[in-house]
């Protein structure tokens, strides 16, 4: 919280608050006291306002925050002050890390949009407003009155001359070039160093490739507009030029939708070029988007007509990864062969060596260890390497861990730490509208209009249903996926808690809703295993777009309305998958 060092007249204050009632994008404000001078903060993004959680917040923060507000400084940072529970939209902003110079809180430091494990604990501050300078700011309509100047093309002084190669050659055997030309003016570009306009030249040539170019007018126009509609086909142009252009905060922003476009496109291709692009770049936070999103819907992407053209470095990226869902190890192997079988001689042995590696073996069913020799294509080519991967696998199903580290087989390897595996009896679905009414089927049908019918089960196929409410569900799992404990049973109750009434009920208090409860219900103690258990989130039967740890048995379940989707889905139509995951301490 945040509480500020009040003098008697606030006039001015009221004043601005009044007059600059339109938000803009970064704005902040403080809200839920009834004193102008102190409240919760609160930012504006993406057209909402939404909280800033509290964690690691300190006077560099707070100082950037009233910078911005125009109040000369901080008085003092307030955890625990009650301003009443955090706003209902999203929390923005977490982990905020600010170095005290920024002119705007959104330019320091933090996670990024809407990546929070913080619930609505938010910050809140007091802040010194002696002397405090106010604005008025009328300026809304001015970008719009800019767009027409650039529209209209009347007293351009600069040409921009976007040349293409489209592959062909003309008939003296040149290179066809596809040539276009853009009127503007040196006053507005002389703001953006690369155009040099404001070095006297009237006139540059700008290489662009042909799939790009027609997005060069709207990337000229948001230069003059600050504003500009981004669509899947156009995000990864306009992001290269806002790159190339050095138009640092567009960049920025266009990374950031990148999560929201990567769901659009079933083919996976976007994702994988996404990812090609990143790794050029070396946009690291790209890069974690888009193998993130793959490793989530690894199965999706192996079914996909990208997986054969993966590159050797994405699978290995991807490979590496525990946050990879999938049915069970197996699958995971088999994919890997398959992908291996369709590149050819194209792969050499070495790199198949080092992909086969990295299966986690000792994560594979034992019922399935038994039939690889016979049932792989690639056992014969690399005998040596599935024999001995095979051989830990089969030490770890028979004998208990402390064994195998006697062993030296090291428990920080992480052949021995799993996946997130969704087959049976590891994961249950729980939602809001389940009632089967026929048997699965192993695709989904093209009408869109029937998607309400279906739900996806354990990555397997589609299975037809109709409403009624499936909230509660009790199972049962082995107490770890090692054959030696198979006959060893522990029971879980799953629940997801849509208000306050529910979570009081089951004794449990809750600070956002919905809210995923998963309680053992038999405590059968084993002090070398723990249990790693998630809830996924699946929209509309189609893909993961959110992951979350349960911690005490709950798991805050991110919605649109109350935080914020790694990957949005639309209309908040989830399927919950709750997973167990049981893992050697």
């Amino acid at each position: 919280a945040l509480e500020l060092w009040r003098p008697e007249t606030l006039t001015l204050l009221s004043l601005h608050a009044v007059l600059n009632h339109e938000p803009r994008e970064g704005d902040v404000r403080l809200f839920g006291s009834k004193n102008v001078s102190e409240g919760r903060v609160e930012i504006y993004h993406d057209g909402k306002w939404g909280t800033v959680c509290d964690d690691n917040w300190d006077m560099a923060d707070a100082r950037v925050l009233c910078r911005q507000l125009n109040f000369p400084g901080a008085r003092s940072i307030v955890t625990g002050k009650d301003y009443g529970q955090g706003a209902p939209g999203p929390i923005w902003l977490d982990d905020v890390n600010c170095k005290g110079t920024e002119t705007h809180l959104f330019t320091c430091e933090f996670k990024g949009w809407g990546e929070t494990d913080c619930t609505h604990k938010v910050c809140s501050i007091n802040v010194d407003i002696n002397d405090s300078t106010h604005s008025l700011d009328h300026s809304i309509g001015l970008s719009d009155f800019l767009g027409q100047i650039f529209d209209d093309g009347n007293d351009c002084d600069f040409l921009i001359i976007v040349q293409s190669p489209t592959g062909n050659k003309q008939e003296d055997g040149t290179p066809e070039i596809r040539q276009k030309t853009i009127c503007a003016h040196k006053m507005i570009l002389s703001q953006i160093p690369f155009f040099n306009a404001s070095v006297g030249i009237s006139t540059i040539t700008v290489n662009l490739s042909l799939t790009c170019q027609p997005h060069f007018t709207s990337f000229i126009r948001y230069i003059y507009t600050r504003k500009m509609d981004v669509t899947l086909s156009s995000a990864l142009c306009l992001h290269q030029m806002a790159s190339n252009f050095g138009l640092k905060q567009l960049m920025e922003d266009i990374g950031r939708l990148f999560s929201k476009i990567l769901p659009e496109d079933s083919t996976f291709h976007n994702q994988v070029s996404f990812y090609k692009y990143a790794v050029e770049t070396k946009d690291l936070v790209l890069e974690e988007n888009c193998v993130q999103y793959m490793a989530w819907n690894y199965q999706n992407l192996t079914r996909s007509p990208a997986w054969s053209g993966l590159s050797v470095g994405l699978l290995r990226a991807l490979l590496t990864r525990s946050d990879l869902v999938a049915p069970d190890e197996y699958f995971v192997l088999q994919s890997v062969e398959r992908w291996i079988s369709e590149k050819g001689n194209s792969t050499d042995l070495e790199t198949q060596a080092d992909l086969l590696g990295r299966i986690r073996f000792p994560m594979i069913p034992a019922e399935k260890l038994y039939v690889i020799e016979s049932s792989s294509p690639l056992y014969s080519t690399h005998k040596t390497m599935y024999r001995d991967n095979m051989l830990k696998a089969f030490q770890f199903n028979v004998l208990l861990f402390s064994n195998l580290t006697k062993q030296k087989f090291g428990k920080e390897n992480i052949n021995y730490q799993p996946r997130i595996y969704t087959a049976e009896p590891w994961s249950i679905i729980l939602e809001l509208s389940i009632r089967t009414s026929s048997s699965q089927t192993h695709s989904r049908p093209n009408d869109k209009r029937q998607r309400y019918n279906y739900r996806y089960i354990h990555g397997y196929g589609y299975e037809t249903s109709s409403y009624s409410q499936t909230r509660s569900k009790s199972f049962s799992t082995p107490v770890h996926n090692s054959l030696i404990f198979k006959d060893t049973v522990k029971r879980w109750q799953a629940n997801i808690l849509m208000n306050r009434q529910e979570c009081s009920n089951h004794g449990v208090r809750c600070e956002s809703f919905p809210v995923a409860k998963l309680t053992p219900q038999s405590y059968i103690s084993k002090s070398d295993i723990f249990f790693r258990n998630r809830v996924l989130l699946v929209c509309q039967g189609q893909y993961v777009c959110q992951i979350q740890d349960f911690k005490s048995n709950m798991a805050s379940i991110s919605a649109n309305a109350t935080q914020v989707l790694p990957y949005p889905c639309p209309d908040d139509q989830f399927t919950y998958q709750i997973v167990v995951t049981p893992e050697y301490v």
